[in-house]
């Protein structure tokens, strides 16, 4: 007897419904531009903002694609989230990192397609790929928390690293459950995800552009 078919497409249908509800109207700052001033308030920029953003949001599925693809995948999105708290570090310290947003939304793009493709490229490959991204996000998230006391900016750091270590690893805990995937042979359902990622960084990095020229 043949599996139903919604089981199969289900995460799919989950990747795109939550893609298309983060879209760029959405203010790209859970405290509606306001630098959070409380324990509560960071915690919840923190929570919200990799959420709201659609190219955080958008990359951090793709993580969660890829790394079910492994079969230590779960550990692969530590990667991302220890960059990313050190990118937030290296925006707070002034360092300077020219075309923030058009990298991030390159990195979507790419991640992305390292979904995609039929092939699964080398752990190694993907831990480093994880590792600059998620540098370059969390730069472009420490935007937020600038000029922040440390009481919020603890509680910022602490909700970015929770909801993305949720989220990486529900998803790829998603895509092994529900997409069928295989080590072996990424299912149809797991890389067609991966190019709806795929889209949307490109949309997001021709948004980038356009506002930069």
């Amino acid at each position: 007897m043949t599996a139903p078919i919604l089981p199969k497409t289900r995460l799919l249908a989950l990747t795109l419904a939550g893609l298309v509800a983060a879209t760029p109207a959405l203010a790209h700052h859970a405290m509606d531009g306001q630098t959070p001033s409380t324990f509560v308030q960071g915690l919840l920029s923190g929570l919200g903002h990799p959420v709201i953003g659609l190219d955080h949001l958008a990359a951090l599925i793709g993580v969660g694609l890829v790394a079910s693809r492994f079969a230590r995948g779960f550990a692969l999105p530590a990667f991302w989230v220890v960059a990313m708290a050190a990118g937030v570090g290296l925006h707070l310290a002034s360092a300077d990192l020219p075309h923030a947003e058009l990298l991030v939304a390159l990195s979507v793009v790419i991640i992305g397609i390292a979904a995609t493709v039929r092939t699964t490229l080398p752990y190694a490959a993907i831990a480093a790929l994880f590792a600059i991204g998620g540098a370059v996000h969390g730069y472009a998230l420490g935007e937020s928390i600038v000029g922040a006391e440390s009481t919020p900016l603890v509680a910022y750091l602490v909700g970015l690293v929770v909801i993305q270590t949720a989220l990486t690893i529900g998803i790829a805990f998603a895509a092994r459950r529900f997409a069928n995937a295989s080590l072996q042979a990424p299912s149809l359902q797991l890389r067609l995800a991966g190019l709806a990622v795929t889209v949307m960084g490109a949309a997001t990095l021709a948004l980038a552009y356009s506002a930069s020229a």
